[in-house]
């Protein structure tokens, strides 16, 4: 995946208890939802033509998936996953009119394709079958503690230089870019591989990741030294990158990228125009995580990659403060 977008188919720390109190709120914010006002998706229902079966969809992933922090949260899911009514899934599924099984669960990682994250979790492999149609997912960002580890570990580096320079970058740049290249990649293409036998009459989408971090500046929702910004940026164009090529390696399975159509969508971007969810001054109970827009748009531009947008127009209200 390049930055045109392009779509491939098949110190000592001090003695502040602040560091504390942003980790608190980063791993809080990941795992825990709260009650806010909803913002929601609006996709106008469709249903099957005449003499069109219904679309057997399975979705599957991590909180990209399951839109952990939009609310309301779905009651058929279990609490731990903040699996959204709201998803990119059940907005693909209003507008195709498809019968979802939605088996996203925030936090998970490929390895519970295979095996069960909380003991109400099947392997998620369990939902698919030889008579899917349709099979998304967003997953990887978990594998390994990529996603998390690094914004844990850039708000510390960050705050301990009194957010000067680039300590993120210079401590942990090379361990998260070898991780991804050489952990996640075969975890994924495992996985990827497991998908396709367990459905292999199914249209298979890979979702990427939006842009979470701008490529260059800073901004106060996202307390991290600005030097550090390109490193994260850099981490997860690789991260998609990675995916991509693991799709590659699997065969028949079709990836979207959202390098372009997201950019200017980040945590940095003004709560009208962003896509993903700050720290600090975020509209959402889960932080680094998209909003309903980002859902919307999620589902828009898959619909689009996969030839089943029909001319239904997508949209999320605006967000409330």
């Amino acid at each position: 995946m390049g930055e045109d977008g392009g779509v491939t188919r098949p110190s000592p720390r001090p003695s502040s208890p602040l560091p504390t109190v942003l980790l608190s709120v980063l791993l809080l914010g990941t795992m825990l939802g709260a009650l806010l006002a909803p913002t929601s998706t609006a996709a106008a229902p469709s249903s099957p033509r005449a003499g069109e079966e219904r679309i057997d969809y399975v979705a599957m992933g991590d909180s990209y998936s399951a839109a952990s922090g939009v609310l309301p949260v779905a009651t058929d899911a279990p609490l731990q996953c903040l699996r959204s009514t709201r998803n990119y899934p059940a907005v693909i599924a209003r507008v195709t009119g498809a019968v979802l099984t939605d088996v996203t669960c925030g936090g998970a990682q490929s390895k519970h394709y295979f095996s069960r994250f909380y003991p109400q979790t099947p392997p998620q492999l369990a939902a698919l079958s030889a008579r899917t149609d349709l099979v998304t997912m967003t997953i990887g960002g978990n594998n390994n503690g990529v996603f998390i580890g690094s914004i844990r570990d850039c708000a510390v580096a960050g705050l301990s230089a009194g957010y000067q320079g680039r300590p993120c970058t210079e401590q942990h740049q090379a361990d998260y870019l070898r991780t991804v290249r050489t952990r996640t990649f075969p975890q994924l293409v495992k996985a990827f591989r497991a998908v396709r036998a367990a459905a292999p009459n199914a249209t298979i989408a890979v979702l990427g990741y939006p842009w979470i971090t701008p490529e260059r500046g800073s901004c106060v929702g996202l307390p991290i030294a600005p030097g550090d910004f390109p490193f994260l940026h850099r981490l997860q164009r690789v991260l998609n990158d990675t995916i991509e090529r693991a799709t590659r390696r699997a065969r028949d399975l079709t990836f979207v990228d959202f390098s372009r159509v997201s950019r200017g969508r980040d945590a940095c971007a003004p709560v009208t125009r962003r896509w993903i969810e700050p720290v600090v001054g975020t509209t959402n109970p889960v932080v680094v995580h998209p909003n309903a827009r980002g859902e919307a748009a999620m589902a828009r531009h898959a619909l689009d990659v996969l030839g089943l947008d029909d001319g239904v127009v997508i949209t999320a209200p605006p967000l409330r403060r």
